[in-house]
């Protein structure tokens, strides 16, 4: 049924009070759908593009149906699950905003805040605890917070739980729940992990569909441009006069890579724009310190990874560009939403370098859209090698850029004069490639070194001439001046440790001697029994020597 104003979706007074102070007057469609279903209790799977009002949907019927109770100390009435900080932050201020008029306790639970400020709050007891899944389970596993006395549970951006890898943490926390409340679920797309998910923890829940999954709205005006040089200074060079030209109030600019992120900025601000960074190594408070000032209209620019693209609803951004195509052509959709909200018109330019010809392929499918190009597009040969040629640093493939044949060159190979394999060295140390036995010119085994009496000098002598070259070899490697494995020359210490080793050579080579021949009485050999000590004979008995009557 189609509902005209707020008053038409069972909303309670208050609520409804809240909605036209901030100057809200017909739902979108998400909103219309859903707000009716979720105040009656039943569990909602919502299922809408980014920008399309899905925090209302749940943020409106939960102040609804929290107006009576009570909370009680570290037992949240109800609990709202977000992927990232910014996001949950985002929640806590719709709930600052349409709860105006109620005295709903609020705790936020989420990374680089000081937790004694949370565990105050939730000691004092909470209606809506908002937050990341990370930081719910270390203070439940603190005893912290008990989760006995939810009564509603919120996923929000489930499919972005699932590309940051908290499926298996959503799970452990439904398992805490009591089975008895009321689910709300909201995902832009529905993989299948998720559809597992939603038939796991939803009872009977109400499907709600008011777009297709993956679409980008038709307020966004989309725009590729191909960069043929395809290196990063190059397509600044492009952003930068895009930006001059193009009539850009604002923009938030995405980048693959964090790094990427901090050189972009670097750059910009370089060249006189006025220019914020936003990716996951910041800080808690410089990240929302950066989105306060991009949205107050401080800071014109946003350069931002992927932390950035999902959920975050700053009003009135006129331009989305894409520094570098995303790998993923959901998170595109998800990146461009950014504009173009609450039916506002935006822009969506993305640079496309030829390696990234491929992604744009993708996007295609997806959004059902061919690509409209801003200046030469990319010619029939540059798309069909599309993704067959890698670019690494200073335009060279990963061939060169590698050393391509000097580095096969550069490994060790195994010589002619060596007849060895080498040995990869031990755990606790590294070992040296044993040196194959060497043999005479008759093919016999040689002497090992303890038996060759030229080992106990000091220096050796030159080998004769008539010595195989086979053995002289195998003798000049047995001091090697650079190490085996690391091809680096030897440690002094070593060197100091080789004169006590010859030293030691004689003393080794006398024990390792053969034992001389048993003595002998009379010109004839003894047997055993007459070598043994005086005390071990038995008088009783005398012996027989042999050759004796």
């Amino acid at each position: 049924m189609e509902t005209k104003t707020f008053a038409d979706l069972g909303l309670s007074p208050k609520v409804q009070a809240a909605i036209t102070a901030a100057g809200y007057v017909t739902p979108t469609p998400i909103q219309a759908a859903a707000i009716p279903v979720a105040v009656t209790g039943r569990d909602v799977l919502g299922i809408a593009q980014t920008g399309t009002g899905k925090t209302a949907s749940f943020v409106l019927p939960m102040i609804t149906r929290l107006e009576t109770g009570r909370a009680r100390a570290r037992m949240p009435r109800s609990l709202i699950l977000a992927p990232t900080r910014e996001l949950a932050a985002q929640v806590a201020q719709s709930f600052e905003k349409y709860g105006v008029n109620h005295k709903l306790s609020l705790a936020l639970l989420i990374g680089g805040v000081s937790m004694d400020d949370q565990v105050k709050k939730l000691d004092r007891g909470v209606d809506v605890l908002i937050a990341t899944p990370g930081r719910l389970l270390d203070h439940f596993g603190r005893g912290r917070v008990m989760l006995m006395g939810v009564e509603i549970l919120v996923i929000d951006e489930a499919d972005r739980m699932l590309d940051m890898g908290f499926i298996p943490d959503i799970e452990k926390i439904c398992k805490l729940l009591p089975p008895r409340r009321q689910t709300l679920f909201f995902s832009a797309t529905m993989p299948p992990e998720i559809t597992r998910l939603v038939n796991q923890f939803l009872t009977n829940p109400e499907r709600i569909e008011v777009a297709k999954p993956a679409t980008t709205a038709k307020t966004i005006t989309q725009r590729f441009v191909y960069c043929q040089n395809g290196e990063d200074w190059a397509k600044r060079e492009v952003l930068r006069n895009m930006i001059r030209d193009g009539n850009v109030k604002n923009a938030i600019i995405f980048c693959n890579r964090k790094r990427d992120v901090a050189v972009l900025h670097k750059s910009l601000t370089k060249h006189g724009f006025n220019a914020g960074a936003l990716h996951g190594d910041m800080d808690q408070t410089s990240r929302m310190d950066t989105l306060d000032k991009f949205r107050n209209g401080e800071i014109m620019l946003l350069a931002a990874s992927d932390v950035a693209a999902r959920g975050l609803d700053i009003p009135e951004v006129s331009h989305v560009f894409n520094f570098d195509l995303p790998w993923a052509a959901d998170d595109y959709v998800h990146r461009i939403g950014r504009t173009g909200r609450a039916g506002h018109e935006g822009h969506s330019i993305s640079l496309v370098s030829p390696d990234d010809l491929k992604f744009v392929k993708d996007i295609e499918k997806i959004t059902s859209e061919p690509p409209v190009w801003l200046g030469e597009p990319p010619s029939e040969e540059d798309i069909a090698g599309a993704g067959k040629r890698r670019r690494g640093r200073g335009g060279r493939t990963h061939g060169q850029a590698s050393g391509g044949g000097r580095e096969k060159s550069a490994k060790p190979t195994r010589s002619s004069h060596e007849g060895h394999r080498e040995q990869k060295p031990a755990a606790g140390g590294r070992q040296r490639p044993h040196a194959a036995p060497a043999r005479d010119s008759e093919g016999h085994p040689a002497q090992s070194r303890a038996e060759q009496p030229s080992a106990a000098t000091p220096r050796q002598a030159a080998p004769p001439r008539h010595e195989p070259a086979q053995q002289r070899r195998g003798r000049h490697t047995e001091q090697p001046t650079v190490d085996a494995w690391t091809d680096e020359p030897k440690a002094p210490r070593r060197a100091e440790r080789a004169p006590e080793k010859r030293q030691a050579a004689p003393q080794e080579q006398a024990r390792r001697a053969p034992s001389p021949p048993p003595p002998q009485k009379g010109g004839e050999r003894l047997g055993f029994a007459e070598n043994m000590p005086a005390f071990m004979r038995k008088p009783s008995r005398p012996m027989k020597v042999p050759g004796r009557g």
